[in-house]
């Protein structure tokens, strides 16, 4: 951890937190923006397998949200990653994944972590496969929607890294 990320404080979202991690999204440029109603809703919903990072104000900077596969319930589903524009560069991103991964891991026993990634996004690339080597993990890639799939048009195929077993849960 760097003395910047020191300051910061890692916890659940509130619901309060919904506009901040709405524009967080928004300003990425990056994420595919989900209504601001959506992001409310997951921090009412998700706040347990979902993580904020607060600036000594308790505003939030940045943010990881997931949900526990209903079908595999031992595997954390990242769905977004993102840092606002005035703290990227100082490994946030991955010291809120290494948190909410360390916390699920401790309450739900889990022992893998999906995300998916559109081809192109170095930085989530880069993220992913940090993650998994900082932690003696596997990483496995695979496409798991094909672009033919999405009925809004032309769209880059997603592509899922799987990454596991986790070192804290073997």
């Amino acid at each position: 951890m760097t003395a910047a990320q020191a300051d910061l404080q890692i916890d659940r979202p509130r619901v309060a937190d919904g506009a901040a991690l709405w524009r967080i999204a928004r300003d990425s440029k990056v994420l595919d923006l989900n209504s601001s109603y959506s992001y409310l809703l997951w921090c009412r919903d998700f706040a347990a397998t979902s993580a904020v990072a607060r600036a000594e104000s308790g505003e939030a900077i940045g943010f990881v949200t997931g949900y526990v596969r209903p079908d595999r319930p031992r595997t954390l589903l990242v769905w977004q990653v993102a840092v606002d524009e005035a703290y990227r560069g100082r490994g946030l991103a991955a010291c809120l994944l290494d948190g909410l991964v360390a916390r699920t891991v401790a309450e739900q026993a889990l022992t893998t972590v999906e995300t998916t990634i559109t081809p192109g996004n170095t930085a989530s690339e880069r993220l992913f496969t940090s993650f998994a080597e900082r932690h003696g993990a596997r990483l496995e890639r695979e496409v798991l929607f094909d672009s033919v799939l999405f009925p809004d048009g032309p769209h880059d195929p997603e592509v899922l890294y799987r990454i596991g077993p986790l070192p804290d849960s073997r």
